[in-house]
């Protein structure tokens, strides 16, 4: 095993763990890592056939609330055709790097918004969800990302927990199986990218099952709330890794930014943890 491969698995632990306890976060986690070893071209096919296989296994957990979300995510599905398609082309002419960094940077202040408890649900939702699809369609099937804009989506719109997975399952899903079909068509799929898969499978085996028991016992606000955190890293540290591949900032004060993020975010945290009606629901579950 090479220190390439070697971090590929440590990485897919981590990314499949995470996975498994918010429905999302594999790629946003392993692809920063990931793309310092290996090309676009490379990774992203592997990871696309991962990912269809994992938003299906999160979907068929949160299948119950599958009838309560599927309206209302409907409208980013269909959005997300076009977008992947547009995205599938622009893989071979346009830098990653730039479209994630635009794409962190503007996410950024929306994630830290949502953080601090600040939410304004869109009245022109099914509006709203089809131009957000078709975005969302392009970042994915550039870079594999999706998760943090999703997710900061689906919170601001108030799904919570079980139905915001099953929002997250099935708009997933759908963008990683159009993707598949996009990358199939463009003879994107090599030898090389079905080699990384003997390294990521056996990361999904064990993590997913042990992030969804972790997240069992998480109250659905305090989900909603680590949802964010996690976002706010995870694109904190991928604005310090852009700046440096992108020779931005070429030093290792590149990662200020993610230093800077992550105290504002630990500040937000124990904000949140110590307001009373936290104290006060965490203490009659104890009692209970």
């Amino acid at each position: 095993m090479t220190s390439s491969t070697f971090a590929l698995v440590l990485t897919t632990l981590l990314a499949a763990t995470v996975n498994g306890s918010l429905g999302y976060g594999f790629s946003s986690i392993t692809a920063p890592v990931a793309l310092l070893f290996y090309t676009n071209r490379i990774l992203n096919p592997a990871l696309v056939w991962v990912e269809v296989v994992l938003n299906a296994y999160v979907l068929w957990v949160n299948r119950a609330s599958v009838p309560q979300v599927w309206r209302r995510v409907l409208p980013m599905v269909l959005g997300l055709a076009p977008g992947v398609v547009l995205g599938t082309a622009l893989v071979h002419r346009v830098q990653p790097g730039w479209l994630k960094l635009a794409t962190f940077i503007a996410l950024l202040p929306l994630i830290l918004l949502q953080a601090a408890g600040f939410r304004r649900p869109i009245k022109a939702e099914q509006r709203a969800g089809l131009l957000f699809g078709s975005g969302l369609g392009v970042l994915y099937s550039v870079t594999t990302i999706s998760g943090p804009p999703l997710a900061v989506m689906l919170s601001n719109q108030g799904l919570a927990k079980q139905d915001f997975r099953a929002g997250l399952g099935l708009v997933r899903l759908a963008e990683s199986t159009f993707t598949a079909a996009a990358y199939y068509v463009a003879g994107m799929f090599t030898v090389e990218s079905a080699g990384l898969l003997p390294y990521i499978l056996p990361s999904l085996i064990v993590g997913i099952p042990l992030g969804g028991r972790v997240i069992r016992h998480v109250r659905p606000e305090t989900f909603r709330r680590v949802c964010m955190s996690f976002d706010a890293w995870v694109v904190g540290y991928g604005i310090s890794t852009l700046l440096r591949q992108l020779h931005l900032i070429d030093s290792g004060a590149a990662f200020s930014v993610l230093g800077a993020v992550g105290l504002l975010d630990l500040w937000l945290l124990y904000r949140f943890f110590r307001q009373p009606q936290y104290r006060y629901a965490t203490a009659s579950a104890n009692v209970t």
